[in-house]
């Protein structure tokens, strides 16, 4: 059998390989009766939620308390997404390897690493408010009854959905979106990856220049200063893989508790992430500063359970995590694993050293408050009030209200580190001043309201070009220790530009800068196709003809250009090594491969864009525009059979919200396929497909006068047989 993926990332296993007759235990299992629906039934009775869907399928939830309404959100979620929320929870419980496999045996080690039950088991009743509490158990409860329901969709063994999992999912996840698994990885290196620090020095540690990431989001709020018509615009347009966890579910919502939204959540989780209520909205993209530090340990020499503070010898904090690991049939591997901590957090040994990581958002429960907070503020202040709860470890945040406010927020929890250190190098583990307690306030995070110029930005790009050039924040205003990034992508040079040349915002402007698909001369991708141009190709045909293909190429991304299918081939192996940090491959070769694949599968070195990048789910093959770090975000990593790119990342739910002078709210939205995330056999598998490859928008009916005339099913859960399929 290979190595097990990812072995040296924790010591968990050194092979599978040649160990199985010592390692493996043969469990004699029996195979767990079905949930029995009676008690789900009967706790559903205390809820009482009203489910209308469109002619698309979007769950619009109805009911008196905010718990009604999550359990009719979590009922109609479980209806058309229960394998993933499942996956959600097992992974968050730390079992995922009893279902998937040693792959996933490291996903389960990292929810004991960052003791994730131990932070929800401390923490749930005191530092989560009782009507939290109460929305989460009720959004479990709703996916309960449709699980006991729907036995055969269970995984056996799958134990009854808590709120202590939603919230479990929340601490668990938060982590990785500003890249804490990056860190981890690096640690894991075969060799160390980053010199010591050694003490304080001047202008030691400047901000982060990181690689333009090829995937992230896009969000712009115009205030009425800037429109043509006096309205506020907001684009909702986060980037996230087509599929599973992390992928983007549709939903409106209300209760008579004040609770009225329309957006996307994820799997697992029962707020609104981003979109808007009645009075206000919010875009998210991500942001990656600097808020994990890496400490070299010092062992003692007689005894590799004690490391040494402030020139004492302290004894490890010391657990074991028994993970048990699928292999084939009824077969599993049990392991147990020693998990370490010292005073500042997990510890990981490996053969070049001992490593302890303090990470933003460690300990940290109140992830759902904050969302919660959000998703029922009626105004800025009480928006911003919201923010200042910073249990959101990161992620940007560009947004927009009813009264005409705007504004861009480089959220964060910013460590309050010793200033002068290196902190981008790995710290001295044996000096407890390095070991930092708590974060800067909200009111130090990088934030830009209300300016001048009337537009605010965010496409995963620096806070300090957020806006136009006499708007924008000063680096030196904020402490180098915080990391903050320095980056442009092409699509926030895009956005600088055409927002920054449009002195009156039109709706349909708008719209077709979200739908933008060139690359600036000035981006990565226009700077490497020069690097293209420019090789010595004397003497090599193939490459010459390449150059002169590339040199007419106006770099735009429309699905019938003929030269944007050579061009972007060629720059994705260049963008994507610059993503996995790895040294580019040879430009030469690179531009060859590109020309020669497209004429082996297409016959021509110009096919149309659309004829190679496609969207595909189930019988449906439709071509797209855009293209990797495009405002029209699309992303495939792996050519398929044919020889063609079917999209599998990037533009998915996108939204845009607008507000009249008058107050009056009209938004549109669409997703890159359906409703209905996982069933083949609904017509809303994807049914929004057509619309979506043609950068189409549909109508979000927030007002109950707008809904009324494309109710398609209305049901109660609980209360009444499970409405048949349309």
């Amino acid at each position: 059998m290979k190595r097990f993926l990812l072995a040296g990332f924790f010591g968990l296993v050194a092979a599978l390989s040649g160990a199985l007759a010592i390692f493996i235990i043969h469990e004699k299992l029996t195979v767990p009766a079905p949930w029995d629906p009676a008690p789900f039934v009967e706790i559903a009775q205390h809820y009482d939620a009203q489910i209308r869907r469109d002619e698309w399928g979007v769950p619009h939830i109805y009911g008196a308390r905010d718990a009604d309404a999550a359990f009719g959100l979590g009922y109609a979620h479980a209806e058309d997404d229960y394998a993933t929320i499942e996956e959600v929870a097992i992974a968050a419980r730390g079992k995922l390897a009893a279902i998937k496999g040693a792959d996933a045996a490291v996903t389960d080690y990292l929810v004991h690493l960052f003791r994730v039950w131990e932070t929800v088991e401390e923490k749930y009743e005191t530092h989560l408010s009782p009507e939290v509490r109460a929305v989460m158990e009720a959004y479990a409860d709703g996916i309960n009854l449709y699980a006991a329901l729907h036995p055969s969709q269970v995984t056996p063994g799958f134990e009854p959905l808590t709120g202590q999992d939603v919230a479990a999912g929340f601490v668990f996840k938060t982590p990785f979106f500003y890249g804490l698994d990056g860190q981890l990885r690096e640690i894991f290196a075969e060799e160390r990856q980053r010199r010591l620090a050694e003490g304080p020095a001047e202008n030691f540690y400047l901000p982060l220049q990181k690689p333009a990431l090829p995937k992230g989001s896009n969000g712009v709020a115009i205030a009425p200063s800037r429109s043509a018509d006096e309205h506020t615009r907001l684009l909702v347009n986060s980037h996230q893989p087509f599929t599973g966890p992390v992928a983007w579910y549709e939903f409106r919502l209300r209760s008579e508790e004040g609770w009225e939204v329309a957006g996307g959540t994820f799997p697992g989780s029962p707020f609104m992430l981003h979109g808007h209520n009645r009075t206000l909205g919010w875009a998210n993209t991500v942001n990656k500063p600097d808020l994990a530090d890496i400490y070299v340990l010092t062992l003692h020499p007689e005894d590799e359970n004690k490391y040494k503070l402030d020139g004492e010898w302290r004894d490890f904090e010391r657990q074991e995590a028994e993970i048990r690991v699928k292999l084939f049939g009824p077969f599993y591997w049990t392991v147990t694993r020693e998990v370490l901590f010292s005073e500042h957090g997990p510890v990981l040994k490996t053969d070049h050293g001992a490593y302890a990581i303090r990470y933003a958002g460690m300990g940290e429960i109140r992830q759902a408050e904050q969302y919660y907070r959000l998703n029922k503020a009626v105004d800025f202040e009480a928006w911003q009030e919201a923010m200042r709860l910073q249990a959101l470890p990161s992620i940007n945040y560009v947004y927009a209200d009813a009264e005409g406010n705007i504004g861009y927020f480089y959220n964060g929890q910013f460590p309050a580190r010793t200033p002068g250190w290196d902190w981008q190098a790995y710290l001295p583990g044996d000096r407890y001043d390095l070991i930092w307690q708590h974060y800067l306030p909200f009111d130090k995070v990088p934030q830009l309201v209300n300016p001048e110029a009337g537009y605010v930005f965010n496409a995963n790009n620096t806070p300090f070009r957020a806006g136009a050039a006499d708007d924008n924040l000063m680096p030196e205003t904020f402490p180098s220790f915080m990391g903050i990034e320095t980056q442009m992508t092409n699509r926030a040079l895009r956005l600088e530009h055409l927002l920054g040349t449009d002195p009156a915002i039109t709706a349909e402007a708008f719209r077709a800068y979200k739908f933008d698909l060139k690359y600036s001369p000035a981006s990565d991708a226009g700077f490497t196709r020069t690097a293209f141009l420019t090789l010595d190709s004397e003497g090599d045909s193939e490459l010459q003809e390449a150059q002169n293909h590339l040199a007419a190429w106006d770099l735009s991304t429309d699905k019938a250009n003929r030269h944007a299918a050579l061009g972007v081939l060629a720059l994705q192996p260049v963008i994507l090594a610059k993503l996995d940090g790895k040294a580019p491959p040879p430009l030469a070769e690179t531009l060859k491969n590109a020309a020669a694949h497209l004429k082996k599968h297409f016959g021509r070195i110009d096919p149309e864009w659309g004829e190679v990048m496609r969207l595909r789910r189930g019988d449906v093959d439709l071509p797209l525009d855009g293209g990797p770090d495009i405002l029209r975000a699309i992303y495939a990593r792996d050519y398929e059979k044919d020889g063609r790119l079917g999209a599998q990342a990037g533009d998915t739910f996108i939204m845009f919200v607008d507000w009249a002078p008058d107050g009056t709210l009209t938004s549109e939205s669409i997703h890159q396929f359906g409703s209905a995330t996982l069933d083949e056999s609904s017509p809303h598998y994807a049914d929004q497909a057509p619309l979506f490859t043609e950068m189409k928008m549909k109508s979000v009916y927030f007002e109950e006068e707008q809904l009324a005339p494309h109710i398609k099913q209305q049901y109660r859960p609980g209360l009444l047989p499970e409405p048949a399929g349309f």
